[in-house]
């Protein structure tokens, strides 16, 4: 059984409600005035990345496509927007035909962005670019935030492995999607079962304090795992007394055991401690894995500490201070008439307080030095510069209506690391500056 297939772990009939109220009264007012035929062009940008941030990573692409084709009002929606009378009836009788038809465009999920870049571009008439809006930003909006921060946090732990355990600390839906994005940003594993059951993400996991506190002795809750689980477990050795836990692990599963956890106190310290007294008892291959609260900066402090894997919970979910990328949807084209051979026109909102944007069709390529390190993010509505031509980012999505980019999640989560390697090396410091290349506009 391919996961996939399931279809979206959501408990409504469809995405078709992951929208807001005036998606529907805009799409009213255009079919009364004859608008709602003009072909559009509507663009997925960020004005800016979350402060100090220096790269942003595209993540939740392969969902939006999912949610894009999912997106259907069905007998139950139209019948609940018929009683709360959000739409009038010739609306109704729209929506039950809705289908998206358009093409998509975007950066191709992994991949890096800056401010400015055309991350999606969404094409087909105005009343069925409109509606898909709020979905598709509440997507790329979370997934992308929880990208980045695992991508900082996998750049700070240096190739040391990551294993995501936020579901405890966000909502059960968001914790299956951060999962997901985290596995894009470089992390191993995650604790989440429903996350892997739906994207195939190896699941991890042993035993909590609980399990220890439940025995009569930290001995026998031990002697109960490895008769379980084997030696090869990780056993949590900060219930009580680190020193003498980690004594009584390596004489109960011998030096073959696979791992002890540290969940607290100063990590750094105890870390090296525990190295040592598990060198000193013969456990030399015994891995350390720590958790307890960790975010990049913590990860990265951990350098030079005998660490071998990370566990990494509220902060991943939380974006580690940056929930969202502040990512908008903005129409930046449309026909000059209801004409379907009518040319677009560029439109934009101009605005005081940093609310502008730039009008038009946009491509995007990223200009590279000699050494091929990125140097600039060059977005255009013009003609591609031939220097750039075979340096375009964005990809075809979807395709009148169909989606036509679907890709196995490692194919996002490889992609990632080629992206991040191709920026300057400043791109991975965890001191806060301005993003790591520049927005050029042709």
């Amino acid at each position: 059984m391919n996961p996939a297939d399931l279809g979206l772990p959501v408990d409504v009939p469809s995405t078709a409600l992951f929208t807001d109220h005036y998606e529907l009264t805009m799409l009213q007012a255009a079919l009364a005035n004859g608008t709602a035929d003009r072909r559009s062009v509507f663009e997925v940008f960020t004005r800016r990345l979350p402060e100090g941030r220096r790269y942003g990573v595209v993540g939740g692409t392969g969902r939006v496509l999912d949610a894009v084709e999912n997106f259907r009002f069905d007998s139950a929606v139209l019948e609940f927007l018929r009683e709360r009378a959000v739409v009038n009836m010739r609306t109704l009788d729209w929506l039950s035909q809705y289908r998206f038809s358009g093409d998509i465009w975007g950066y191709p999920e992994g991949e890096v962005y800056f401010p400015g870049s055309p991350i999606m571009r969404v094409e087909g008439t105005f009343a069925e670019c409109v509606l898909l809006e709020t979905v598709i930003l509440s997507i790329l909006n979370h997934d992308s935030a929880i990208a980045a921060a695992a991508s900082r946090m996998t750049a700070a732990a240096g190739g040391r492995p990551l294993i995501e355990m936020g579901a405890r600390r966000t909502h059960e839906l968001a914790a299956v999607a951060s999962a997901r994005a985290a596995y894009v940003g470089g992390f191993t594993s995650t604790s989440d079962l429903a996350a892997g059951f739906r994207y195939g993400i190896p699941t991890v996991g042993t035993s909590a304090h609980a399990f220890t506190l439940l025995h009569d002795t930290e001995r026998d809750a031990f002697t109960a795992q490895v008769a379980s689980l084997g030696t090869g477990t990780t056993l949590l050795v900060d219930t009580y007394d680190v020193a003498e836990a980690v004594r009584t692990a390596v004489e109960v599963a011998g030096t073959d055991l696979g791992a002890v956890r540290i969940d607290s106190g100063d990590l750094l310290l105890v870390a090296h401690r525990v190295r040592q007294q598990l060198d000193e008892l013969g456990a030399r291959d015994t891995r350390i894995v720590v958790t307890s609260d960790l975010d990049e900066y913590a990860i990265a402090s951990l350098a030079a500490a005998p660490v071998d894997a990370y566990g990494v919970g509220t902060q991943l979910v939380t974006g580690s201070g940056h929930p969202t990328c502040s990512m908008v949807y903005k129409l930046v084209a449309r026909a000059a008439s209801d004409d379907p051979k009518a040319p677009l026109v560029p439109v934009a909102k101009k605005s005081v307080g940093g609310k502008s944007s730039v009008g038009g069709r946009k491509w995007a390529a990223r200009r590279r030095d000699a050494e091929g390190v990125a140097e600039a993010e060059v977005v255009g509505t013009g003609p591609v510069p031939s220097a750039l031509a075979d340096r375009q980012l964005l990809v075809e999505l979807v395709k009148g209506g169909e989606v036509v980019a679907r890709e196995p999640l490692e194919a996002a989560r490889t992609r990632h690391v080629a992206a991040r390697s191709g920026l300057p090396m400043s791109a991975i410091q965890l001191s806060r500056g301005e993003p790591v290349i520049p927005t050029e506009y042709a």
